[in-house]
């Protein structure tokens, strides 16, 4: 059995519906993954993480790899042991937290400065397979190079060479065979690049595929046909995963592409500033009109925040600057962009695809 066995159950149009198996369980697609940084997601402890839905919780090789270090949570038997969460988990491979610190890269890899104590730390291809396999999620991804957008040409050019150059040192030293290892498309908004990237990775091979740089300064309308562009190469028998991106417009944009996958931080950075993702677009929970109102923050949400909690008692927590406000508009977006994933699922299989990404795209194509 390879480290991820994927099947597709039902497409409409280009969208589809899928099971993947891993070597320790499976998942279903679409699939939006909730970002636990450092070990949680904020506000979260592992026993939400069912509640919200999660079949898959990411965490942050970079920010795991310095505190408390892979080695640490290895003895524990793994990431998921040491946070209590019985789900899958799955482990970025720090690129885009090192590229954010502005960091030396050189073709071998990248000296940066910790975060945590500024101490010098030089990160390879092959550490991060090393420092990921202690780490013990059920999905690792390669060190890869992300160019901001816009770039020059020849700076995505580079940055495309250098993650096709370690997609292939990372695939030569991994060894866990009950851990799948997953390349990644890099080349900006250009088309011409993207699909040469998505060739290059799928000739080293890889057990899925992530689409790594877009999210990351562009229009959605210069990134859904750079999207389509690397999509068009990537095999239909593996998974494929738009990393970084969850606002519900571009998400509903790349399932009609064909990705199956998805992570963000949005979802809890927008409910510890007071918003709510809501049927009807954002929701502004500290706004006085919500002072009196005895309903919930989407009367079309089956959470559990929205089955207790009304939006003049959330209102009321974040006019006071009690935390429990960010923690239960955190709660409520996670499990509400999950409900939406699960949405489209229903619609793919029902052939109702559309009909949905058009009610998706009159509420949040703004």
């Amino acid at each position: 059995m390879k480290p991820v066995e994927f099947r597709v159950d039902a497409v409409d149009g280009a969208a589809r519906a899928g099971t993947a198996t891993t070597a320790n369980g499976s998942y279903t697609t679409p699939l939006f993954m909730p970002v636990g940084t450092r070990g949680a997601i904020k506000y979260l402890s592992a026993a939400d993480y069912a509640d919200v839905g999660a079949q898959i919780v990411l965490g942050n090789t970079y920010h795991l790899m310095l505190r408390p270090g892979s080695k640490l949570i290895e003895q524990f038997g793994g990431l998921g042991s040491f946070a209590g969460w019985d789900g899958l988990t799955l482990t970025d491979s720090g690129g885009f937290q090192v590229f954010s610190l502005d960091p030396r890269v050189d073709d071998d890899g990248v000296t940066f400065k910790s975060t945590y104590d500024g101490s010098t730390v030089r990160f390879t291809p092959e550490d991060a397979v090393r420092v990921q396999q202690e780490l013990g999620a059920d999905i690792q991804m390669v060190l890869d190079q992300c160019p901001p957008l816009p770039s020059a040409p020849e700076v995505v050019r580079t940055a495309l060479e250098r993650t096709t150059t370690w997609a292939a040192r990372a695939k030569a030293v991994h060894t866990r065979p009950d851990q799948a290892l997953f390349g990644i498309v890099q080349g900006g908004i250009s088309e011409s690049m993207r699909s040469e990237s998505a060739r290059r990775t799928v000739e080293i091979g890889f057990d899925g595929y992530g689409i790594g740089g877009l999210s990351v300064g562009e229009t959605r309308a210069e990134m859904l046909p750079a999207l389509a562009a690397a999509i068009e190469h990537l095999p239909t028998d593996r998974p494929r995963y738009l990393m970084g991106v969850g606002d519900p417009a571009s998400l509903v944009e790349a399932v009609a592409l064909g990705v199956d996958q998805f992570d963000c931080v949005m979802q809890t950075r927008l409910g510890r500033h007071g918003t709510a993702l809501t049927s009807t677009g954002r929701f502004q929970a500290k706004a006085a009109r919500n002072a009196e109102l005895d309903e919930p923050l989407d009367p079309a949400c089956s959470c559990s925040v929205c089955a207790r909690h009304s939006r003049g008692y959330i209102r009321h927590l974040l006019q006071v600057g009690e935390p429990t406000a960010s923690r239960l508009l955190s709660v409520h977006n996670v499990a509400w962009t999950i409900e939406l994933m699960a949405a489209m699922r229903t619609a793919i299989r029902d052939g109702t695809f559309a009909t949905l990404r058009s009610e998706v795209l009159s509420v949040w194509d703004a």
